[in-house]
């Protein structure tokens, strides 16, 4: 068989520069903003005529991060705890044969920057800055939402599970705009899942800032931002 060629079209700018504290699906944390910014070639509006349409769209994407490692043929969900082995085309793990993600965002607007040409803003995105965008397409309620489609080990979406506290003089230093997207990031439990370790101080890569918190049962309290650290 022959290897496909496929080419970044456009990028993605997002808060967050490095893995830890990505929400672990797409849409869970609506308040989260990104912009797609598209290769010079592809920076045509009438590539974009009637994407106005549609709510929310589908993001291909390569986990570059991952890209030249090898794969295995089974991998551990974290979450299942990072315990039990599972076929790697039963999970979203990144260490793929091809490193491929799909993600369902919601499109906010487009965008016509002066230099850039057209930008998309989407909400919920679960992509690491800089991550490149293969493709978009739009969702089709009518044949992409299946009621009946049954989830395996992840039927059920994984609450918020933490009471987030951040001192006003801390908030203060996040962007008014940013601060919903921060602490729902927070609630979803950024911590690898096995990890449970009350003095342990983590350290949370946002939006050019650097958040430093610890968890206690369902209290995360963040005790340090320091800005432009990130």
């Amino acid at each position: 068989m022959e290897d496909s060629c496929i080419r970044a079209i456009a990028h993605i700018r997002s808060d967050f520069p490095e893995k830890f504290g990505i929400p672990r699906q797409s849409g869970l944390v609506e308040e989260l903003t990104a912009r797609i910014v598209f290769e010079p070639e592809y920076r045509q509006m009438s590539a974009f005529r009637g994407l106005e349409g549609f709510s929310h769209l589908w993001l291909i994407w390569e986990f570059s991060k991952a890209k030249g490692k090898p794969w295995s043929p089974t991998v551990r969900p974290p979450r299942l705890g990072g315990n039990t082995r599972l076929g790697v085309f039963a999970t979203r793990s990144p260490f793929r044969p091809n490193p491929i993600g799909l993600s369902c965002v919601k499109l906010v607007r487009l965008e016509q920057d002066p230099k850039l040409g057209p930008v998309l803003v989407v909400a919920g995105a679960d992509l690491m800055d800089g991550t490149p965008i293969y493709d978009i397409k739009p969702y089709l309620p009518y044949a992409d939402c299946k009621p009946e489609a049954t989830g395996g080990f992840a039927s059920q979406p994984k609450e918020p599970s933490l009471q987030v506290e951040i001192p006003e003089h801390l908030l203060a230093l996040i962007p008014e705009e940013k601060r919903g997207a921060l602490q729902g990031v927070l609630a979803q439990d950024p911590r690898p899942q096995y990890q449970d370790d009350p003095q342990r101080v983590y350290g949370m890569a946002f939006g050019g800032c650097e958040v430093r918190f610890r968890v206690e049962g369902d209290r995360l309290e963040v005790l340090e931002i320091t800005v432009g650290k990130a």
